[in-house]
């Protein structure tokens, strides 16, 4: 029979988590509720899976702890809480109240304390224990009574560590943690450790001697001379850092935890309720658990209307919910919605044509990702469909870590329940989903306020919309004569290309299998191993480049390699999408996909050919000007992520080279390389370039190292040298980390936010990369909002002077345009003067503008 059990939750540790886990969300009294709602979540699934007997919940009271007077430095670098989470911690605990769970808090100790006292108290007297938290600390505690549920991805997914996962993960017994960081430290809660010990060193030396205090007995006797003088002469300090790390299991408790009474009952809905979480309320049972939602939910009746009825709403001021029904790619009805009050109308109805001239008068429709909506009515119907607010690109904005998040999920965050529709009728479904457009706004408009981006909603996001709506409708024509050529060209070169390969290898063989290829390379043709994997020979790109110029048959497998995957990609890919009726092809933007904000486009990609290679020039001479239009114009903004972290960081030396107008990798290799200018060789010009491009990407010593193929120290020193002259790029790149650690996310210029949940993460690998974003995010977040505004003004001053020559495609800082000859030298100047105009920074922005008969001749 199954013991009962135990749970004890870390509320400090996990509302920390939930908070950054979630963007900022208030309810209608202006209260954060983040972490408040991923707490609530988190309980509602372990009291659902575990169901406890007993409920614990453990918070720090104060910073200050019997370890500060031990060590006055412990925790001495931890940042202040921000505020955002400081006003929820009052709510946490109300919630736990809420839950039944004994809320335990203790003067001059942490939570971690607690949780170690009542576990060893729960394990006495016959109790299981789960301990759940997000601090590995509390492994220490796992014994064969007491095991640790240990999240790992924000608060959604966890880890079960009993004493055998411990030994699995870190090669010693629980107990002995405290010895490693006894050894090792730690730098979240800045324990000193050993100097110069990691932890590679520290589990090895346990293993050979089993406990700290053995490893430093028998100091004397340890290999290596840095490390044996390291423990001889750090002894106390490691001793020190090793009772800093012990949790305490013995400390008083003012309260008994016996008196816990774990349930999902009429506490919590009170709470559920006066926080609005209405769909946390849907989740609670009778038994006191989480249960699945229903398979058919209840759903509020509707009201359906008559038709005319409807078209008079179109009339009215009040705002009106707009869902699209699809037939593949035609347009087969809409549901009009004004709250319960609905009507359906289906494309063969009589008054669908007024429905559309109604429609596309209205000013204040609400709709849910309606590009293609617009799309449509502009490629069916040649009308432009201005909506005025779009819950999809609302919901992106506020977190675009969640890429195009589905229409339930938004439901569930910011309504409280989960829009269940795909088990309905496509009718219901549409008319149930239009409903929920009006309640949406409201909330998501309220939230873009919140974090301050109402403007870069509206004022570019939103207006966006149109542009690439229109953009998409009209296309852009390829010579498909032109294409056949070349696809029949290239697929004769890569036939002799692999004639050639085998002739090489003195065989034939699959140039395709890996594992046939590394056989050729490794073992028959003796080329140097570069790297294994576990299926054998790695013959990757990278492989590859290193082995160029060793034997002639890997500079044809490179050849071969590039040459096919522009064929299969671009070639045969290309001409499947191209319209027979007018040579055109028709991509997408997506404008809810990058975390940056940066447009992608599909279907095809025209963001990824090649642009510096013979090849990729080829394919873009495919792409010419459609019937009536002379040129293709290309307009282009001159290194803009250097120009914007030049703005943003305010170096003088750095925006002087930009002022002056000059070569800025030249300047830049003059500057880190101790030459003049006109003593800048091609080689300085390149890994000046190299380092200007890698800081923009918070590149490492490894990373430059492997890009200009020199060693990692001297990587490092163009680094140095580089932050030595430009000592407020450092600055700032400093300070985008420091703020996303208190803030939990970064801004750009425009004031589009990136959430980092990983920015605090004890996962080395997570943090770093979160470090580089929140470095990087900044200047390539902000290049991108620069180049959607210059979309934006040049795409309305064409309208505006009704210019036929219009805006095709952006290509990452490049915008692509179809012009008729009369207007070439007009249309030339105004794009280049609306890209420059497009942001005021503290250096000219510069846009290069050439044209020609292709879109190859147009770079």
């Amino acid at each position: 029979m199954a013991k009962p059990i135990c749970m004890i939750i870390d509320g400090s540790s996990l509302t920390y988590r939930a908070f950054y886990a979630l963007p900022l969300l208030t309810d209608a009294a202006g209260r954060y509720t983040n972490a408040v709602y991923g707490l609530s979540t988190m309980l509602l699934r372990l009291l659902g899976e575990w169901q406890p007997q007993q409920l614990v919940v453990a918070f720090d009271k104060g910073k200050h702890t019997f370890r500060n007077e031990v060590y006055g430095d412990y925790k001495a670098h931890r940042k202040a809480t921000p505020v955002e989470l400081v006003e929820q911690f009052p709510l946490v605990r109300e919630l736990a109240a809420a839950f039944g769970a004994a809320v335990l808090e203790q003067e001059g100790y942490e939570a971690d304390d607690i949780i170690g006292r009542v576990s060893r108290d729960a394990a006495q007297e016959g109790l299981d224990v789960l301990i759940v938290t997000g601090d590995r600390d509390a492994l220490q505690l796992v014994e064969p009574a007491v095991k640790v549920l240990l999240t790992r991805k924000g608060i959604s997914e966890m880890d079960v560590y009993d004493e055998a996962k411990v030994q699995e993960v870190y090669g010693m017994e629980p107990l002995r943690l405290i010895d490693l960081k006894g050894l090792m430290g730690d730098a979240s809660d800045n324990i000193p450790g050993v100097p110069g010990i990691g932890e590679k060193t520290a589990a090895k030396l346990l293993a050979q001697f089993g406990t700290l205090e053995e490893v430093l007995a028998q100091a004397a006797q340890v290999k290596g001379n840095k490390t044996r003088e390291a423990l001889i002469s750090n002894a106390d300090l490691a001793l020190l850092s090793k009772k800093l790390a012990t949790i305490v299991r013995d400390m008083p408790l003012a309260e008994d935890w016996r008196q816990s009474k774990p349930e999902a009952g009429a506490a919590l809905a009170t709470f559920f309720t006066q926080m609005d979480f209405r769909s946390l309320l849907a989740r609670l049972a009778l038994n006191g658990t989480e249960t699945a939602a229903p398979a058919e939910q209840e759903l509020a009746p509707l009201q359906w209307q008559e038709e005319q009825t409807a078209l008079l709403w179109l009339a009215q001021e009040q705002a009106v919910a707009v869902w699209p029904l699809w037939d593949g790619p035609c347009l087969s009805g809409l549901v009009l919605s004004k709250g319960s009050e609905v009507c359906w109308f289906a494309a063969e109805c009589a008054s669908w044509d007024t429905l559309l001239l109604e429609l596309v008068a209205k000013k204040n429709a609400v709709g849910h990702d309606v590009k293609r909506l617009v799309r449509w009515l502009l490629q069916e119907r040649q009308a432009e469909f201005f909506i005025a607010f779009d819950t999809a690109l609302a919901a992106y904005l506020l977190d675009a870590t969640q890429g195009e998040a589905s229409f339930a999920s938004i439901c569930l965050r910011y309504l409280g329940r989960e829009e269940s529709l795909a088990s309905l009728p496509e009718q219901d479904a549409a008319a149930y989903g239009a409903k929920a457009l009006l309640e949406l706004q409201p909330i998501l408009e309220a939230q873009l306020d919140a974090q301050h981006m109402r403007e870069l909603y509206f004022s570019l996001e939103l207006p966006l919309v149109r542009v690439l709506a229109v953009m998409e409708a009209q296309g852009i024509a390829v010579d498909f004569i032109h294409l056949q050529e070349v696809n029949e060209e290239l697929g004769q070169r890569i036939k002799e290309l692999l004639t050639g390969i085998h002739a090489a290898a003195g065989e034939e063989f699959n140039v395709n299998s890996t594992k046939q290829l590394g056989v050729i390379l490794f073992e028959k043709l003796g080329l140097p191993v570069q790297k294994k994997t576990k299926t054998g020979y790695s013959t990757d790109a990278e492989v590859l480049e290193k082995l160029s110029g060793h034997h002639a048959v890997v500079d044809q497998l490179l050849e071969y390699r590039m040459l096919s995957k522009l064929k299969s990609t671009y070639l045969e890919g290309l001409a499947a999408l191209v319209s027979r009726q007018n040579n055109r092809v028709y991509t997408h933007f997506n404008q809810m996909v990058t975390s940056t904000g940066r447009l992608s486009s599909s279907e095809p990609n025209l963001q990824n050919i090649p642009v510096r290679t013979e090849t990729g020039r080829r394919i873009r001479e495919l792409f010419v000007p459609g019937e009536g239009y002379a040129w293709l114009m290309s307009a282009d903004y001159s290194q803009i992520e250097l120009r914007v972290l030049a703005h943003m960081s305010g170096d003088e030396s750095f925006i002087d080279a930009f002022l002056k107008n000059q070569d800025i990798h030249a300047r830049t290799a003059a500057e880190v390389f101790g030459v003049t200018m006109e003593d800048v060789t091609p080689e300085l010009r390149r890994r000046a370039k190299a380092v200007n491009f890698g800081i923009v990407y918070g590149i490492s010593d490894y990373g430059l190292a492997r890009d200009l193929g020199v060693s990692r120290n001297e990587a490092a020193v163009y680094i140095e040298g580089y932050f030595a002259r430009y000592p407020k790029v450092k600055t700032f790149m400093e300070n985008a980390v420091a703020q996303a650690r208190k803030d939990g996310y970064v801004e750009t210029m425009l004031g589009r936010r990136r959430y980092l949940t990983d920015i605090n993460s004890r996962n080395f690998n997570q943090r770093s990369f979160a470090e580089r974003t929140a470095m990087n995010t900044p200047i390539q977040g902000s290049a991108a909002d620069i180049i959607k505004k210059a979309m934006l003004l040049v795409f309305e001053a064409l309208q505006e002077k009704q210019l036929r020559s219009r805006l095709l495609l952006q290509v990452h800082d490049e915008l692509v345009l179809e012009v008729v000859e009369e207007e070439r030298l007009a249309v030339a100047a105004l794009v280049k003067e609306k890209m420059e105009q497009a942001v005021c920074l503290q250096v000219p922005l510069l846009v290069d503008v050439h044209y020609g008969v292709n879109w190859a001749q147009a770079k």
